[in-house]
């Protein structure tokens, strides 16, 4: 059973890193949503919310015991070292069933796996990936979107912009950076030829 090509996607939060995964996902790679992989691991019952609760306590849970995001969110995004503790608590849940998927992908005889991850490097994860691709865009056009997005006010959109690295960190240490600050249509070419240069990569083609 051959290993799959680990293409890492991450970048800024309002960036549209989403956007860029689904068209990736539209190109035929096999992707693995790590938001999506995060909120698995800590449902209700879970190791995952166990192991949150014990470092947090039942503050961060709703009536029905489910995890309240925008309470730990609170907490994390205005806090560095309540961060790093998230981090190191719920990342050894996240990777081990990233693990499952990425095997489940080879047993597909799959030649890549995309893994979408918002904290790609944060987790470590972005030590297993052979191309790194980004999203950014600038500042107003996130903190607007991440408004929206996520029903929050202004001071909260850029406390979680800032508890992520700056663009100057994802053009320093990622293959491929994806600027989403122009037309729909820019967007989709420049993700179109990220997914061309990737699959150069899988075919062991060299590219610029």
């Amino acid at each position: 059973m051959n290993h799959p090509l680990i293409i890492g996607l991450t970048g800024q939060t309002g960036a549209g890193k989403s956007a860029a995964s689904a068209m990736l996902s539209e190109e035929g790679f096999f992707v693995i949503d790590c938001d999506r992989v995060a909120r698995e691991v800590v449902e209700p019952g879970s190791d995952g919310l166990h192991a949150l609760t014990e470092v947090f306590s039942r503050e961060i849970l709703c009536a029905d015991g489910s995890l309240d995001r925008k309470a730990l969110g609170k907490r994390v995004f205005t806090d560095s070292t309540a961060r790093a503790l998230l981090n190191d608590t719920i990342f050894p849940f996240i990777t081990k069933r990233v693990e499952v998927l990425i095997q489940t992908a080879a047993l597909q005889g799959k030649e890549a796996v995309i893994l979408d991850a918002p904290t790609l490097f944060e987790s470590g994860m972005d030590k297993n990936c052979a191309l790194i691709v980004a999203v950014c865009a600038d500042a107003d056009r996130r903190k607007a979107r991440i408004m929206a997005r996520d029903c929050i006010d202004e001071q909260m959109a850029q406390a979680r912009m800032n508890s992520q690295y700056p663009e100057s960190f994802f053009k320093e240490h990622c293959a491929i950076l994806i600027e989403n600050n122009g037309t729909e249509q820019q967007f989709a070419a420049q993700v179109h030829d990220a997914a061309m240069k990737i699959k150069e990569r899988i075919h062991g083609c060299s590219h610029s």
